[in-house]
């Protein structure tokens, strides 16, 4: 085996056994309040389907981002089981926020399994259904209480804090964004790039790039304003960049691979590929679009990804993947002052060209 996916896997290895500890700590939170056994079961068994099944990429970026900005130091072990732990509060953040999403995109798979609210309740043969709007709130709760457990006593606890509530509020008018901005059939309006960097940015740059690296500067006690501020400006750019690939994905990806169905096409979604077909498209080809985009129905999609193909959009995507990364390493290297290069460009590493 490769010694970088055996380097890899023993990251992930390391990373996953700390999920158990944060388990039992909800767990216990539940036991004292005497909560009915029924229920803790289902919360166990709610967190584990949700908590896992991704990469972990933002999860585990808490603590390579720590070590980065403390190059020349090695980490105390407390300080690498505060970045996991703060790594497992991001991977939980994204999970209630996927519950929520699959329900409001009514989606059918979520990490080649069926989506939460689609599976079987425990020890039922009825599903979950609505109970999982519910649950998307217990699963945020259960960050708090991590929170509170193990990091109440840092000189950085109310920055944690107020970290995740800015970035819950951020990427919650990110998915707003993303739907109200589905107009009636056929009608492109709001169908253009400045709106759609809109909702990348809010939707998911926010919480999938600039919350890991922010966790790990305040564990490095960084305390500047200026070194937020470079960070955002690098890590917002490469978190749309990102979603342009998610969506690109959407529609090219293979499921097997993604580990969804993609399914932009069918819910009229502002998405990076209808924008530039309505850029890069005949008249002729827009009204076409119109026509058929937004329809949930297979030849419907068909129609349009052959209008897509015709378009030539995956020359398109190369052409502008490729212009932004090179203008992301610009940047890195332009700006990049009071925090570590190595700190961006490695997160810029892992979704360069991914599952393409």
């Amino acid at each position: 085996m490769d010694y970088f996916l055996k380097n890899k896997n023993k990251e992930l290895d390391e990373f996953s056994k700390i999920f158990p500890i944060l388990m039992n700590d909800i767990i216990y939170e539940l036991e004292i309040q005497s909560f009915p056994k029924e229920s803790i079961q289902w919360i166990e068994t709610m967190l584990k389907a949700n908590a896992f099944g991704g990469k972990m990429n933002r999860g585990i970026s808490v603590l390579h981002s720590l070590e980065l900005l403390k190059e020349n130091c090695k980490l105390t072990s407390n300080e690498i089981f505060h970045a996991q732990i703060l790594g497992w509060c991001i991977e939980l953040f994204q999970a209630f926020f996927l519950v929520a999403d699959d329900i409001m995109d009514q989606s059918i798979t979520r990490r080649g399994q069926p989506c939460w609210y689609r599976q079987k309740k425990p020890n039922s043969q009825d599903f979950v259904g609505s109970i999982a709007i519910n649950d998307a709130f217990l699963i945020e709760s259960c960050i708090y209480i991590i929170i509170e457990k193990y990091f109440i006593n840092e000189s950085y606890y109310s920055k944690i804090l107020n970290l995740f509530h800015k970035t819950s509020f951020q990427t919650q008018l990110g998915q707003l964004l993303d739907l109200i901005n589905q107009p009636n059939r056929g009608d492109f309006s709001l169908f253009n790039l400045k709106r759609y960097n809109q909702i990348a940015q809010y939707k998911t740059a926010y919480y999938s790039f600039y919350l890991p690296v922010a966790l790990a500067m305040l564990i490095a006690k960084i305390n500047y304003e200026q070194a937020f501020s470079t960070a955002k400006d690098i890590l917002l750019p490469m978190g749309e960049f990102f979603q342009v690939q998610d969506d690109f994905l959407d529609c090219y990806g293979s499921p097997a691979v993604i580990g969804k169905i993609g399914r932009d096409i069918e819910e009229n979604k502002c998405s990076w590929m209808i924008c530039q077909a309505i850029l890069n498209g005949t008249p002729e080809q827009t009204e076409k679009l119109k026509k058929h985009y937004g329809i949930d129905n297979p030849s419907d999609v068909e129609i349009v990804k052959k209008i897509y193909d015709e378009i030539n959009l995956k020359k398109v995507f190369k052409e502008y993947e490729d212009k932004s990364y090179n203008l992301l390493i610009e940047k890195i290297k332009s700006i990049c002052i009071h925090v570590p290069q190595g700190v961006f460009l490695k997160l810029l590493s892992k979704i360069y060209k991914r599952d393409l």
